[in-house]
């Protein structure tokens, strides 16, 4: 793995339209930038910030995030994204995350990613695969 220091970023961005919206995911019955499609916007911006310095076979999984969604966007607004890496502890890769709308800061936290071996990591959970085909039938 190529060197991950503190203070790489990178940044995303995206207009809010319908399908981006809490009513659209289901997360909330208005018209406005739904908390997951941020989430996702973060997490593009972190897979960004640190994709090109990984080694042949690897990638990154988003483990944790920790996320405070402070102000409305509307339907057409441009939403903009930044992942700046604060700490890397092994493979575990810690980043602020921060989010902003034509007017103001919408969201702010931390997000956790692991760099796994892709072959390995897809090894793991192979035996999940025939109970997911299954009738959905899940543990007690």
């Amino acid at each position: 793995m190529n060197e991950i220091v503190k203070g790489i970023a990178a940044e995303r961005s995206e207009v809010v339209t319908t399908e981006r919206t809490a009513r659209h995911f289901g997360s909330g019955s208005v018209e406005v930038y739904a908390t997951p499609a941020m989430i996702n916007l973060m997490e593009a911006a972190a897979l960004a910030a640190i994709e090109e310095l990984l080694e042949e076979g690897q990638t990154s999984v988003g483990v944790s995030f920790d996320l405070r969604h402070l102000a409305a966007t509307p339907v057409g607004q441009r939403v903009r994204a930044r992942a700046e890496v604060i700490d890397v502890d092994g493979r575990k890769v810690t980043f602020r995350v921060q989010a902003w709308d034509q007017h103001e800061l919408i969201g702010e936290g931390v997000h956790g990613r692991m760099i796994v071996n892709q072959a390995k990591f897809f090894g793991r959970i192979q035996y999940k695969v025939p109970a997911a085909q299954a009738d959905h039938d899940y543990p007690q």
